[in-house]
């Protein structure tokens, strides 16, 4: 196949960038959706391995996906567009309505627009598992591996690297031995290069600020790098550890503060992980004012991010020789169906947390248990309209997500809610 050309790259990463709506499970179905089934530029087997590559590295999963698949259209100028095309555009909608934030404090008919965004992206979701689950549940044993990682997850949220490593052992004790030989692997020397560069330009800036005796900034760029590292599974597996540290620990921002935080993040398109922005420039503006906001949020980004590509350019050349090596494929393979699993367990949180105001859990247990009380029943119904539009009218997404934006401002401007 002949390599897309980079207008065409902008084009689909852009788009994809724009609708990245609803967290992991939703960015993977997007981009499913349009580097599979829409721009044939990924086989099937190209886009799943890839995938659980992404899960097994650390930071937020879809934005790798869509680093590593630029990275494997174009090289490395590919994969830096894609990346930051799946980044930018929520970034900067984050930071408009930080500031909006800061200024007027809530906003509540944003957060009812996109209740409606977020509705259609149920949909959407639902879509994505059906077809991911078709080309990944091939035999029985995959059809196990993803029913034990959902509930290894679900109700007892055990660790996601424990879920993904067990998969991993299964399919490479269980390999069949018969396959082709292996491409040469990437030589170590380009990868010491790649470590080198991109964890230079990692370090460069906290460096800086430990040089210049930068306190506040200083804590802001060691914290947010070690989240940048220790976030295996995506953001939800670090939710509660960050809210500890910057409520608790640090007491940069308030505890209602970080609840807007986490609901702003959800709704707007890009890595949830994009709550780090937010929450940088909230305790950036409470130091020093919006100067100060700016500068913490900018390197929040930048500490979060730039590991990514580093991830991404130093393991990626070693997919296709992992793919040709029996054992090791088909670890991977077993732990894309385990990633399945995975994919439910976001999904249903997901829902969960839009159609109810409180989710608690069973005792001794990770078993998401709603309370019915608090049931948003508008929630409900604009998802059956946006089920309606993409699954009968077979309305496209994006005007979908138009008419159910509208459709949340609508019913929030009526008092209905």
């Amino acid at each position: 196949m002949t390599a897309p050309s980079f207008p065409d790259l902008f084009r689909v990463f852009g788009r994809i960038g724009l609708l990245s709506f609803g967290g992991p499970a939703a960015q993977i179905a997007l981009m499913h959706d349009a580097l599979v089934t829409g721009q044939k530029w990924l086989s099937e087997q190209q886009f799943l391995r890839a995938l659980s590559l992404c899960m097994l590295l650390p930071g937020p999963e879809a934005m790798q996906l869509a680093t590593y698949a630029g990275w494997r259209l174009r090289g490395t100028l590919g994969g830096l567009l894609a990346g930051l095309l799946f980044v930018v555009p929520g970034a900067v909608i984050i930071l408009a309505l930080a500031l909006l934030y800061i200024r007027f404090g809530d906003v509540p008919l944003v957060q009812a627009a996109f209740l409606g965004i977020k509705a259609a992206v149920i949909v959407v979701v639902l879509q994505a598992l059906l077809r991911l689950g078709q080309k990944a549940l091939t035999d029985r044993a995959a059809w196990g591996l993803a029913g034990i990682g959902f509930v290894a997850l679900f109700v007892f949220g055990l660790p996601f690297p424990a879920v993904v490593i067990a998969a991993g052992l299964y399919g490479y004790l269980t390999a069949d031995l018969t396959s082709a030989a292996a491409p040469p692997a990437p030589a170590r020397a380009r990868t010491g290069r790649i470590v080198m560069i991109w964890g230079s330009l990692w370090a460069a800036p906290v460096i800086v600020l430990w040089i210049g005796a930068q306190d506040f900034l200083l804590q802001i760029g060691l914290f947010f790098s070690k989240l940048a590292v220790v976030t295996f599974g995506g953001a939800y597996a670090v939710l509660a550890y960050m809210t500890q540290e910057v409520v608790q620990d640090h007491g940069w921002i308030t505890t209602p503060q970080m609840i807007d935080a986490l609901g702003l993040a959800e709704t707007t398109p890009g890595p949830l992980i994009l709550v780090t922005e937010f929450v940088a420039l909230l305790a950036g503006f409470a130091q020093g004012g919006l100067g100060m906001a700016l500068a913490a949020g900018a390197l929040a980004l930048w500490v979060t991010f730039v590991p990514c590509f580093l991830w991404i350019f130093a393991a990626g050349p070693y997919l296709d020789h992992i793919a040709a090596r029996p054992r090791l494929s088909a670890a991977l393979g077993r732990i894309t169906a385990a990633v399945v699993g995975v994919i439910l367990n976001l999904s249903i949180w997901f829902a969960l947390h839009v159609f109810f105001a409180q989710v608690g859990t069973a005792p001794g247990l990770a078993l998401p248990l709603p309370d019915w009380t608090t049931l948003n029943i508008w929630a409900v119904v604009l998802t059956l309209i946006a089920m309606g539009l993409m699954l009968v009218a077979k309305v496209k997404l994006l005007p979908t997500l138009a008419v159910m934006a509208v459709a949340g401002c609508a019913i929030s401007l009526s008092g209905l809610t």
